[in-house]
């Protein structure tokens, strides 16, 4: 039996559950802040699309069909960090955070980051908490069903210690 902060490679058969935890966690913190031609862009279909390349470096808390949280990160970043609501406060996010750094300094990176959207303050808040540090606004090209999509963001970084 797992615990509710046992962190596990994410599996091919959660691909569905995935899609809900994210597309419900994006609608959540990004949809009253973000631009409606991307929000309307950002369909559960859409999130499905996109996992299954990601799969191999997303990272999961939460029993297979009842997932509290995911994260995954991409080269140098932490590219997606979702909680479900009824995670919220447990920790869980803290935790898949520290497991990104943990991974992304075994990969050699040294100054991590990320993009949180203008305007979510709840995430930019808890980044800060976890010693990540707004270094400016950047626009960022995002893929979407029609194509690329430009962003502007609030960029993080946070200096990782290389793995030993």
């Amino acid at each position: 039996m797992q615990t509710a902060h046992t962190i596990r490679a994410a599996e091919t058969s959660e691909i569905s559950a995935l899609a809900r935890l994210w597309h419900a966690g994006w609608q959540d913190g990004h949809a009253a802040v973000l631009p409606v031609e991307l929000t309307r862009l950002r369909t559960l279909r859409s999130f499905e699309d996109r996992l299954p390349a990601m799969l191999d470096d997303v990272r999961v808390i939460g029993e297979p069909g009842a997932l509290l949280g995911f994260c995954y990160i991409k080269h140098d970043e932490l590219d997606q960090l979702f909680v479900a609501p009824e995670g919220r406060g447990a920790g869980i996010a803290a935790a898949l955070v520290a497991d990104a750094e943990e991974r992304l300094a075994a990969h050699g990176v040294t100054t991590a980051w990320l993009a949180c959207a203008i305007g979510n303050d709840r995430a930019a808040r808890f980044y800060e908490k976890c010693g990540w540090t707004l270094t400016g606004t950047v626009t960022i090209r995002t893929d979407t069903i029609e194509g690329p999509f430009d962003l502007d963001v609030w960029r993080y970084e946070k200096t990782l210690v290389p793995a030993a």
